[in-house]
């Protein structure tokens, strides 16, 4: 550093003179220059004192505006900082068959959960995407939840369920590069019979955002599973229970410090069926791999004993994460049509309603005789007799046991269209039966009216024909097939079958009286007793089971092959169980593919083994 001498400098040593000659300073120019001589020194000072009002202005106007402006506002983030809300889902009740046997229940399981407020929301996008690759799930899934929930929620976000020990490994392992991430223990939907009678069960599953805004005003809330299909989802309000939970304080770590506040959970409750597991595995195993239906009822009063469709799923895939794989076998096997409850022509089963109509009628009494032909022409259209000669003159009983197709076309042409569409609909056809499955299907029972709309063409006798058999437009569906059945079983009722267990002694709760002369159901019960005996069903007409009466039929369903069915009741002094097998698309006769898949299940439930050859 260089300094500056303001002392004068030596005379020289030849210098005669010895006058001082004073140099002017720095800071004297300054002043010649400023004209200031007085207060320079304080002007730091006062600048600082004058920055430092200013600042501490500014300091104290902002205190103010987050104090008492936004205190309120403030205070409520700042707790929410440290409170977490830990929710805890309530047990779902569990599903009884009539004997008390579990059919649906939970299980402990490990679930992955998000807490919104561990961190900023412009670092979660990064943090989400390490998750999902540790997970195995998709990142939008776990981005759609988030924001759902908001990104200030400061309750925990479900986001993975079911998780493997791997996944739980792999979360503890990377915690140091995650934030927010935590495993619990949950409950989740176990059907220890895995496809056992999943139309029925149905399955459940978690709320997606529509269904969410759809139910949100009946108590629903993120994250709840609900019943997606069949019981589960027809029993819902019982089997829900209700949420609870813990409030939670944490540390700026996530640390649980204390417990705030907690409310128990409450389960739902268990809910018992009609359904008979045995009889219900008896009819899974007749049916084995045929595209159709089995449906078993008691007759007294519509408890549906068993009810089968296939292909079938396994429910319990829908209790954790769908695999891609498992999503295409669903997509390609379709497995969640109920076949008993969809519409297909009913065929020859249909000529119970035919035997009603004339009967009540008067037009056709018991003691009718018709001719039988090789074929009727009706209106120029042909209805053929399946043995191609006819069986000559007969009436009910027999015309019954051989499912004459001439005999009935008479009876049906001569009673007319509206008529029968009248009785068709009394049986219960063309309508939901009002079981509580909501995938039911009413079938079709057309008239004059849907046949203009639909082909702009009128009713002719040709369609009523048709109708007579269990042909043309006339679509039912097992479930209503088997109430058909009930109807001269127990007397004349028509019930409605239900899944809900309900006392036997309460039967008039669920069936109506169709008011039908009692020498009708006389000799409807005759007829099905032949055709048993010794017409088309005798696959049935077996020693080691009490006396069955019964129908088969074969359907048209071109341009596949024949549909088959059978549907029968016994013991025929006083039925107790209403059985319907239907086969799609078979190939064969009624009496010959489902005739012993109604054997099979009726075996079952009177324990009746066969003799060994």
């Amino acid at each position: 550093m260089r300094t500056i001498d303001l002392l004068p400098k030596p005379k020289p040593k030849n210098s005669h003179s010895r006058t001082r000659i004073s140099q002017p300073s720095f800071a004297q120019d300054k002043r010649k220059e400023t004209g200031r001589t007085v207060g320079r020194q304080y002007q730091s000072v006062l600048l600082m004192i004058l920055i430092s009002i200013v600042l501490l202005g500014g300091v104290g106007a902002r205190l103010f505006y987050l104090q008492l402006s936004q205190g309120e506002v403030n205070r409520e983030k700042a707790e929410n900082n440290r409170i977490r809300i830990v929710p805890k889902q309530p047990v779902r009740g569990n599903l009884f068959d009539r004997k008390g046997r579990v059919l649906a229940t939970t299980r402990l399981t490990h679930a992955a959960y998000l807490w919104p407020m561990a961190q900023k929301r412009v670092d979660w996008q990064e943090n989400i995407r390490k998750i999902a690759q540790l997970l195995g799930v998709p990142q939008d899934s776990i981005e759609e939840k988030v924001e759902q929930a908001g990104f200030n929620s400061p309750t925990l976000i479900r986001i993975a369920r079911s998780l493997t020990p791997a996944q739980i490994t792999a979360i503890e392992e990377y915690r140091s590069e995650i934030n927010g991430v935590e495993v619990d223990i949950e409950t989740v939907r176990h059907y220890p019979h895995g496809k056992m009678a999943s139309h029925v069960m149905g399955y459940t599953g978690e709320l997606n955002a529509e269904e969410l805004a759809r139910r949100r005003k009946d108590g629903y809330r993120m994250g709840d599973v609900v019943g997606q299909m069949g019981v589960e989802a027809a029993f819902e309000p019982l089997l829900r229970g209700e949420w609870g939970g813990l409030q939670l304080e944490v540390d700026g770590a996530g640390k649980v410090m204390r417990v705030l506040g907690q409310k128990e959970a409450k389960p739902g409750k268990d809910v018992t069926l009609t359904l008979d597991l045995e009889v219900q595995k008896a009819a899974e195993a007749a049916l084995g791999n045929r595209k159709g239906a089995v449906v078993a009822l008691d007759p007294r009063d519509g408890s549906v004993l068993a009810m089968v469709s296939y292909p079938r799923f396994n429910p319990n895939v829908f209790s954790s994460q769908i695999t891609p794989q498992i999503w295409k076998e669903l997509q390609e096997t379709k497995p969640f049509v109920n076949r008993a409850m969809r519409g297909f022509p009913p065929a020859s089963t249909f000529k119970v309603v035919t035997q009603t109509a004339g009967m009540e009628t008067g037009k056709y009494p018991p003691n009718t005789i018709l001719s039988t032909f090789a074929y009727l022409n009706v209106g120029g259209m042909a209805l053929g007799e399946w043995n191609r000669a006819g069986f000559g003159p007969m009436g009910y009983v027999r015309a019954m046991a051989w499912s004459s197709n001439t005999f009935h076309g008479q009876i049906g042409r001569g009673v007319g269209g509206p008529t029968l569409i009248k009785y068709s609909r009394l049986y219960g056809f063309g309508q939901e039966t009002g079981i509580e499955l909501s995938e039911e299907s009413p079938g079709l029972i057309a008239d004059d009216a849907w046949k203009r709309k639909m082909y702009n063409w009128e009713w002719t006798d040709g369609d009523t024909v048709n109708m007579s058999i269990g042909q043309g437009f006339t679509q039912a569906t097992p479930l209503q097939v088997a109430v058909m059945f009930a109807v001269p079983a127990n007397g004349g009722y028509k019930v409605k079958p239900h899944l809900f267990k309900d006392s036997l002694d309460n039967k008039d709760k669920w069936r109506t009286s169709l008011n039908f002369k009692p020498s009708t159901i006389k000799i409807l019960r005759e007829g099905l007793r032949a055709v048993v005996s010794s017409g088309t069903g005798k696959a049935l007409n077996v020693p080691h089971l009490p006396p069955v009466a019964g129908k088969s039929g074969t359907a048209e369903a071109p341009p596949g092959k024949s549909h088959a069915w059978f549907g029968a009741f016994a013991p025929y002094d006083n039925p107790e169980i209403v059985v319907v097998a239907f086969a799609e698309h078979s190939g064969g006769g009624g009496g010959s593919v489902a005739a012993p898949m109604v054997r099979q299940v009726m075996e079952a439930y009177f324990k009746a083994k066969p003799p060994k050859n």
